[in-house]
C-alpha cells in the first residue's frame, strides 16, 4: 500500500518532468495529459507550503517570489490549451497588479517558448527549471498541461486548476484566495 501511494504521488511529477525544459525536441500536441478545467480550492487551515519559486527566467533574469498572492501557470508552447489561455492570463497579469503572475515552462525548449512569449506578448516572468514542480508534491501537484496554481500571500497552495482556465473561474478563484488568506 505504501508503494502504491508513492507511485501515485510520483507518477504525475514524472509525466510532467520527463522531457525537461532544456531539451531540443518538442512533444506533439497529443503527448500530454490534458485537464478538464476543474478547480480544487483548499481551505486556509488545510493549505501546505508551496515550493520556492526562485530561479532563472526565459529572459535570462533571476526571479524571486514575494509575499503577494501568486498565480503560477505550468505550460508548454506545443500545448493547444496553453495557447488558448495565454491571452487571458496576460490580460489578468496586466490588470491585476496586486497579484504576481509567473509561468513555469515544462517539457519544451527555450526557443519555442520564446516564440510563444513573443506571439502572445507575455510580460510576466517564465521560470525555465521545471524541477520546481516536484516541490508541489506535498500539496496539489500540477497534474496536467496546462495547470494553474494559486498561492496565497503566506506562500501556501490554495488552488489548482487542471486544464485550460476560463476568465470566470480564474477571477473567482483569485478573489476567493485574496479574501480568505
Amino acid at each position: 500500500m505504501k508503494y502504491l501511494k508513492a507511485i501515485l504521488i510520483l507518477l504525475p511529477i514524472a509525466l510532467l518532468t520527463a522531457c525537461a525544459g532544456g531539451g531540443t525536441s518538442t512533444p506533439s500536441e497529443s503527448a500530454f495529459v490534458s485537464g478538464d478545467g476543474v478547480a480544487i480550492y483548499v481551505q486556509p487551515a488545510d493549505r501546505k507550503l508551496a515550493p520556492s519559486l526562485n530561479g532563472a527566467t526565459l529572459s535570462g533574469q533571476q526571479f524571486m517570489s514575494g509575499s503577494k498572492v501568486t498565480v503560477v501557470n505550468v505550460w508548454a508552447s506545443w500545448c493547444s490549451p496553453c495557447r488558448a489561455e495565454a491571452p487571458l492570463l496576460e490580460d489578468f497579469a496586466t490588470k491585476r497588479t496586486d497579484i504576481q503572475f509567473v509561468g513555469i515552462l515544462t517539457r519544451d525548449n527555450t526557443s519555442a517558448a520564446q516564440s510563444f512569449v513573443n506571439r502572445f506578448k507575455i510580460t510576466y516572468p517564465i521560470l525555465t527549471d521545471d524541477a520546481i514542480l516536484a516541490g508541489f508534491r506535498s500539496s496539489l501537484i500540477p497534474n496536467a498541461i496546462p495547470t494553474t496554481i494559486i498561492i496565497d500571500k503566506n506562500g501556501r497552495v490554495a488552488v489548482r486548476i487542471s486544464g485550460q482556465v476560463t476568465y470566470a473561474l480564474l477571477d473567482n478563484m483569485i478573489n476567493k484566495v485574496v479574501q480568505n488568506a
